[in-house]
C-alpha cells in the first residue's frame, strides 16, 4: 500500500518512519487531520489522547464525525479507522483530559509529540514534558474564525504573529523560563470574528497535515 511513498522518498527514509513512536493529543478538527496522515504515511506506533466524543456539530470538519459515530468516543472511532486502513498498525488510545495530573500516564520514549488540542494549560504541560524528557514536539496554535487556509504556516513559536492563543502562550513559557524556540502550526489571517470560535474544514485540515508534513521532512533530513 506505501508503494508509490517508498519510490518516493526511498525504502530506508520509510523504515524511519516506520521506527518511529508518535503521540498525538487531540483527535478533532487539527487532530483528525494529522492522525489519518500519519497512518496513511507509514507510522504504525500511535498513541492517541481525547476525552471528546462525538458531536453533530463535528460534521463540518472533522474526519472521525459521521452519522454514525455522533456520540461516540473520539479514541474509539479513531482506533477503528485505523485499523481499516492498515491491519498493522498499533493504536494506544486513551480517553482522558490530559493535565498536569496524569502526565505520568504517558511513555518517555515517544520520538515526537503532536499537541493537536485546545486546552492553553494541556499545551503548556506537554511542552515542559516534551523539554523534561528532550522529546520533539510539534503544536497547534489557533486556526478557528479563520477562512483563508492559504495563511496556514510553521513557523516558530516566537514568529507568531495575530494568534491570541500563540501570545498567551508564549507568556507562559516566558514566565516558567520554557524554551520559546518550538515549531508550531498557526494561522497569520486575523481572526475575523472573536468570542464563540467557529470553523470550517480547510484551515483545521491544511494545519493537521502540515504538522506531519513537518515531522515527515524532519525524519528524512534529519
Amino acid at each position: 500500500m506505501y508503494e508509490r511513498l517508498i519510490n518516493l522518498i526511498g525504502e530506508n527514509n520509510f523504515q524511519k518512519i516506520q521506527s518511529k513512536k508518535i503521540l498525538l493529543v487531540g483527535v478533532g478538527g487539527v487532530g483528525s487531520f494529522a492522525f489519518t496522515s500519519l497512518i496513511r504515511s507509514g507510522f504504525l506506533d500511535i498513541t492517541i489522547i481525547d476525552y471528546d466524543k462525538v458531536e453533530m456539530s463535528n460534521l463540518n470538519r472533522q474526519l472521525v464525525a459521521s452519522l454514525e459515530t455522533v456520540s461516540k468516543d473520539k479514541v474509539e472511532v479513531a482506533t477503528n479507522m485505523a485499523s481499516i486502513i492498515n491491519k498493522d498498525i498499533k493504536i494506544t488510545s486513551l480517553n482522558i483530559f490530559l493535565n498536569e495530573n496524569n502526565m505520568d500516564m504517558l511513555a518517555r520514549d515517544y520520538d515526537y509529540i503532536i499537541d493537536a488540542c485546545d486546552s492553553l494549560k494541556t499545551k503548556y504541560f506537554l511542552i515542559k514534558y516534551a523539554q523534561d524528557n528532550h522529546i520533539k514536539i510539534i503544536s497547534s496554535m489557533g486556526v478557528g474564525n479563520r477562512l483563508d487556509a492559504s495563511k496556514v504556516k510553521v513557523t516558530k513559536l516566537n514568529k507568531t504573529s495575530n494568534d491570541p492563543l500563540a501570545k498567551k502562550l508564549r507568556k507562559l513559557l516566558k514566565d516558567n523560563n520554557l524554551n520559546l524556540n518550538i515549531p508550531v502550526v498557526w494561522s497569520e489571517e486575523v481572526p475575523i470574528k472573536k468570542g464563540k470560535v467557529d470553523s470550517i474544514i480547510t484551515s483545521p485540515g491544511i494545519a493537521g497535515i502540515l504538522m506531519v508534513n513537518y515531522i515527515i521532512n524532519d525524519i528524512i533530513h534529519n
